[in-house]
């Protein structure tokens, strides 16, 4: 089965797990307010969590709650992508010193709680201080028929590698809207069921959203490259850009479709949104 094909998460075995599944199905219709009280009596005491600020890109259909977390790009010196992880430091939180990763991103304040959702609370990779280097890998086995076959699974994702997206199609909606890859970030060495996936997207959208001088797009994107933590908000999915010809039936051929439940996200549209971040577990 594709790594992408995977509806829902295996179980972990950390504690919290079931609590966060749950609890964000359960937050689905439900305001920030009143979140935040059923959070704090299902959730246990952890690290981090609470009400979370987060640019997404926007959730235009289907039963999802909100939009999808972006993941800020950079290209490095050598044309590697990698995703930025916010500073890390040790903060104050109810009279316990914790650790944060949070920074001032092009105005906006950008937090590893914006990935707290979906049971990703506890994989290894959303810890601030984990041992990763935040390059973006190449999944296997994907839904691209070009990442099958031009790049191995594990590789670092380079910016050659989308040398055609300015007309790369696949069948799927219209060409050259803009080329997408799945890839794996923070998650080297990590049992699968904590494996973090990233959608990667080249476009010249994303090129000229840049250009009209929002500082966010502009600190969070790199050479027309938008990326995503690829968990539907509704169910935790995977859903896909131009991933599967099925999505049509809900006119997102051109969008991300979770096949799940038809939930539709723009990629071409950042969003300030806010949920109930739940807590990371605490050291074991």
């Amino acid at each position: 089965m594709p790594e992408e094909n995977d509806k829902y998460p295996e179980s972990s075995g950390r504690r919290r797990f079931v609590k966060g599944v749950v609890g964000s199905a359960s937050l689905a219709g439900i305001g920030t307010g009143a979140a935040t009280a059923i959070n704090s009596a299902t959730s246990p005491s952890g690290a981090g969590g609470g009400i979370t600020q987060f640019m997404a890109m926007e959730n235009t259909a289907g039963p999802a709650p909100r939009g999808m977390p972006q993941v800020p790009i950079e290209v490095d010196s050598e044309g590697y992508l990698k995703g930025v992880w916010p500073e890390v430091k040790t903060v104050t939180q109810q009279g316990r010193e914790v650790k944060v990763a949070e920074m001032n991103l092009g105005g906006v304040t950008y937090t590893s709680e914006w990935f707290q959702y979906c049971g990703v609370q506890t994989y290894p990779g959303v810890a601030p201080d984990a041992d990763q280097d935040n390059y973006l890998r190449y999944t296997g086995n994907s839904k691209f028929e070009w990442q099958n076959e031009e790049v191995e699974k594990g590789a670092k994702v380079h910016v050659d590698d989308f040398a055609d997206y300015e007309t790369w199609g696949n069948g799927i909606g219209s060409s050259g809207i803009g080329k997408p890859a799945m890839t794996t970030w923070r998650s080297q060495d990590v049992p699968p069921s904590g494996t973090m996936v990233v959608q990667v997207i080249r476009s010249t959208k994303v090129e000229k959203m840049a250009d009209k001088g929002d500082k966010w797009l502009q600190a969070s994107t790199d050479q027309g490259f938008i990326a995503n933590l690829n968990k539907c908000t509704h169910f935790c999915c995977v859903p896909s850009f131009k991933g599967l010809a099925g999505s049509a039936v809900a006119g997102a051929t051109d969008m991300i479709y979770c096949q799940c439940h038809q939930s539709v996200y723009d990629p071409f549209n950042i969003v300030k949104k806010s949920f109930v971040a739940l807590p990371r577990p605490e050291d074991d």
